[in-house]
């Protein structure tokens, strides 16, 4: 009995160690226990300079919300969201309905999509993944930058960025050069070139930044679209490094501005991206002046292109620096509440367009395929009515005919362009909205948008339009049609988020 008892007893003790044991070895699982709170490294793609890049995830959990920081070479963003178990959803300042980056714990390490696009990986952070510091240079005293004299008309052209992102390189720029000529794109006003993000190189001995393999010789790239009747265009940052976390100009200005001119190039988009990691919103004056001064020292016309979102109300300023447009949204993107954002967001700025100096709401989209016709006619319509730059976003080697009457109607074209530079505002009523646009020779623009779910019946009263004269002349610009105000008024059908656009005159 005593000897059965003692074995009873062996048994359960073994069985409390095995227990024990198999505990102690479940809890040393990686992630086991593990919040998501903590600094996180993504290991990012080699760029086509042959430089590793990488991203730090600081997270902060407290219940169910979660908030955090990414950070990388080319900007940094702040992250809120919700974690609900191993699963969190982040999403950026700039957007509330699309996650920037949804995923799970596994492991010890977060498994995730980053902006809908890549799959990532992140593992814990250790102090030998920090980011290079950056010494901070003090930006310049505040002055006036005399005008470059360029842009009396908002400029037209087409970037590589919306259809290509980092897969652009010198082939296809020359191949869009050549298109944009064959398509007739050019002979319509189309004449910027513009490659964005992703053509840089690394700094030689003496500091001059280099293109990559990608875009082995711009000089001969930049006369190859001026043999064209082209203008080429090129993109770099205030901050250390552009967006995709190349090296930008921060610190190199005088230098990069020289190799620009050198290089033949007539364009510069300037965008904000790391800056932001050095410098507060209230310093974008003089940071953008340092470039303007610096593009105006090397004697040569270059179109100057901020982009910074709209941040440190830029539209009261952007002209001071020299700047001859400026963006005044996030990026856009190629559906329906992106681009009416976009425009939307102009309203405030109106004052403040004019020759020389424009409100950016971003590329335009036509032809990317996200969008129903109608919507791409809208879009085309809106830019034009507060005289946006025109910049296509799409593959202009191979159009649809409904793309190409949308991006070379000349009848829209000419409202966009025309030299007076006054922006349209809107009125809304119920889901019609109605921009007016006053035109040099005394006529007006007039863009009816429909913004509800159903074909609606659209009237345009002459008495709204501050024409004088009791007779009009008008014109259906889709259409390319003449039509008649009877009894003061005109009124046609607009189908769902499409637009009506007359320019009416009196007689």
């Amino acid at each position: 009995m005593r000897q059965q008892q003692g074995e009873s007893l062996s048994i359960v003790r073994i069985a409390k160690v095995t227990a024990a044991f198999s505990c102690l070895l479940f809890l040393a699982v990686p992630g086991y226990g593990q919040t998501l709170d903590g600094r996180w490294t993504i290991a990012g793609q080699t760029l086509d300079n042959g430089e590793q890049s990488r991203s730090i995830v600081e997270l902060k959990e407290s219940g169910n919300d979660l908030t955090g920081k990414m950070k990388n070479l080319g900007y940094s963003v702040e992250l809120k969201g919700t974690a609900k178990g191993r699963h969190f959803e982040l999403f950026a300042s700039w957007s509330a309905t699309k996650p920037f980056l949804v995923g799970d714990l596994v492991d010890g390490e977060l498994h995730a999509v980053l902006r809908g696009r890549r799959n990532v990986v992140a593992k814990p952070a250790s102090a030998g993944d920090d980011l290079p510091t950056v010494s901070y240079i003090e930006p310049p005293a505040l002055h006036r930058v005399p005008s470059n004299g360029l842009a009396k008309t908002p400029p037209m052209g087409w970037n590589s960025w919306n259809l290509f992102a980092g897969r652009v390189d010198d082939a296809t720029v020359r191949t869009m050069a050549g298109a944009m000529v064959s398509s007739g794109m050019r002979d319509a006003g189309y004449i910027y070139v513009n490659i964005d993000d992703t053509w840089e190189g690394v700094r030689d001995a003496q500091g001059n930044l280099q293109s990559n393999h990608k875009f082995p010789d711009m000089k001969a790239l930049a006369d190859y679209v001026h043999s064209k009747g082209l203008k080429l265009g090129i993109y770099s940052s205030p901050g250390p490094r552009t967006c995709a976390g190349y090296p930008a100009s921060y610190g190199h200005e005088e230098q990069d501005a020289k190799t620009f001119a050198a290089w033949g190039i007539d364009y510069l988009k300037y965008d904000w991206c790391s800056a932001r990691n050095i410098y507060k919103n209230e310093q974008l004056r003089p940071v953008y002046q340092k470039m303007g001064d610096a593009l105006g020292a090397t004697g040569r016309p270059i179109v100057y292109s901020l982009c910074e979102y709209g941040w440190g109300g830029v539209e009261k300023w952007g002209a001071e620096v020299s700047g001859n447009l400026w963006r005044t949204t996030d990026d856009i993107r190629d559906d329906w509440s992106s681009m009416i954002g976009n425009v939307e967001q102009q309203v405030s700025t109106a004052p403040f367009a004019g020759p020389g100096h424009w409100n950016d709401p971003d590329m335009l989209e036509i032809g990317n395929g996200h969008m129903t016709e109608d919507e791409y006619r809208t879009h085309m319509s809106l830019w034009a009515l507060v005289a946006a730059p025109l910049l296509a976003g799409n593959d202009v080697r191979d159009m649809s005919p409904t793309t190409k009457a949308i991006l070379l109607n000349q009848e829209v074209v000419a409202i966009d362009q025309d030299p007076l530079g006054k922006q349209a505002s809107p009125i809304k009523k119920g889901n019609l909205e109605t921009w007016v646009k006053p035109l040099a020779d005394g006529s007006v623009a007039v863009g009816v948008v429909n913004l509800g779910a159903a074909a609606t019946q659209a009237t345009v009263q002459a008495g709204d339009l501050q024409l004088t004269g009791s007779h009009y002349s008008a014109r259906d610009l889709w259409t390319h049609t003449d039509v008649n105000f009877t009894g003061g008024a005109y009124s046609a059908t607009v189908p769902t988020h499409g637009v009506l656009l007359l320019k009416v005159g009196a007689k």
